[in-house]
């Protein structure tokens, strides 16, 4: 069987499950059977596949069937500017959270050797991409899962920047080291009634833990205000990425603990998706 026959037939097992980027998605999946960039696959339509090659294919076509990301399929995604490995352990990074980079970058333009916290720090996509971008700051980050600090610690030596990062495992409320002149976080912000409602991309394979924000979708985003009200510097700036309808309890919170609300920044849909702040 070709190139071309083969993508035809994982094609149309994805489209009979619904998956609307059917096409994309094996081509995607052929060339990770066959070690190859995409460009390859298409223009060799008509190149014969060894058998190994097929097989191995055809179950990453039958794993994609089961709705499994193909982000999970490749141990891959790219943030920002770079690739991060990812697993079943992670988050999947998205699109919409790059905005915490630019806002950073724009906030940080002339400045030197800050110190930055990221709660929730999962595969480091946030921390990282910040620190790869500024070479003289220098970033903490937590989470609970271990599993999670395994991947960041991986990504932070792909991106070269291992030595300017430090990874506790802690829970929000446990965690007392430093102060910090900038404080990122994208914690759990669905309401727990709210995720059987995700696509099954996401609830059947993304971790629970990073996506449950609790009864109301705030009980971990209450705990990351209170904890960076008292591990923020004075006129620290705190970038906390949020719910589409979360925006006026958000703000709430921040002005108890302290906090002036700079702006609140929309995503790609056009949603508020963050919230920038300044400790007074």
């Amino acid at each position: 069987m070709n190139i071309q026959s083969a993508i035809l037939r994982g094609e149309n097992i994805l489209k009979d499950q619904l998956i609307k980027s059917a096409r994309l998605d094996t081509e995607i999946l052929m060339a990770k059977a066959l070690g190859v960039k995409r460009e390859y696959i298409i223009l060799n339509q008509d190149k014969n596949l060894d058998e190994k090659y097929l097989d191995y294919f055809e179950k990453l076509i039958q794993k994609r069937a089961t709705r499994k990301p193909i982000a999970y399929l490749l141990n891959n995604k790219f943030f920002w500017n770079n690739q991060f490995f990812i697993n079943k352990n992670t988050l999947i990074p998205r699109p919409d959270t790059e905005i915490i980079i630019e806002q950073v970058l724009k906030i940080t333009k002339n400045k030197n050797k800050l110190r930055i916290l990221d709660i929730g720090v999962g595969s480091g996509c946030i921390l990282l991409s910040i620190l790869k971008e500024r070479e003289n700051f220098y970033g903490t980050g937590i989470d609970i899962s271990k599993n999670s600090l395994d991947i960041c610690k991986i990504n932070a030596k792909k991106l070269s920047v291992e030595k300017r990062t430090k990874l506790y495992k802690s829970d929000v409320d446990k965690f007392t080291q430093g102060k910090y002149d900038l404080i990122v976080s994208n914690p759990p912000y669905i309401k727990s009634s709210d995720l059987k409602y995700l696509e099954n991309d996401i609830l059947k394979f993304e971790p629970k833990l990073a996506l449950d924000g609790g009864l109301d979708g705030l009980s971990v985003i209450r705990k990351v205000v209170k904890k960076s009200s008292e591990l923020i510097k004075r006129n620290g700036k705190f970038i906390l990425e949020i719910g589409f309808d979360q925006k006026n309890k958000v703000i709430k919170l921040l002005n108890k603990k302290g906090f002036y609300i700079n702006s609140t920044l929309k995503d790609l849909a056009k949603n508020d998706r963050c919230i920038v702040s300044t400790k007074i």
